[in-house]
């Protein structure tokens, strides 16, 4: 978990070649420790993909990134928000990669997932209606987009407060 603390304060420095090392041998520790399937596998694959795919190789993250939705479906069940974690982040990799048909029904399921286990006026279920929105309208779907926008806006408005930077 240390490793794992501190690799990802060197990511959100911008300092990858630092990260690097420290979520692989945070991996490396939780699968010995743990065994391959624990959820906390799933945490550490997750996050070494997310810097991956920060890097730009996204050919890198993309196995991770599914090995963890795998592991988390399986240990957690399908309908626990961590699996909703790791769908929206699969489906952000595919988003960067272009491939927005296979983007789509991950992050419809977990909106799905989030509205469920966490209540509609989440702020996951705000940044999933958020991540959703970015999608079509990258798709150019303006007017399947601008809804979801307004409700993100809303739920965070009320969840956090106007000034949060989540609403800005």
């Amino acid at each position: 978990t240390s490793l794992n603390d501190l690799a990802e304060l060197y990511r959100d420095m911008g300092e990858h070649a630092r990260a690097l090392p420290l979520y692989e041998r945070s991996l490396a520790i939780r699968e010995k420790a743990l065994g391959a399937e624990h959820p906390h596998v799933a945490t550490s694959l997750n996050n070494l993909a997310g810097l991956y795919r920060d890097m730009g190789e996204y050919a890198r993250a993309l196995p991770l990134y599914e090995r963890s939705l795998a592991i988390r479906e399986k240990a957690l069940g399908a309908g626990h928000p961590h699996v909703a974690a790791s769908l929206n982040n699969l489906a952000l990799l595919y988003q960067d990669m272009g491939e927005y048909a296979r983007a789509l029904p991950l992050l419809e399921r977990s909106l799905a997932i989030r509205e469920k286990a966490l209540g509609a006026e989440h702020p996951h279920v705000a940044a999933s209606l958020n991540n959703l929105a970015v999608l079509y309208q990258r798709m150019g779907e303006y007017t399947r987009a601008l809804p979801l926008l307004q409700r993100s806006l809303a739920i965070r408005e009320k969840a956090l407060g106007p000034e949060h930077p989540a609403v800005a």
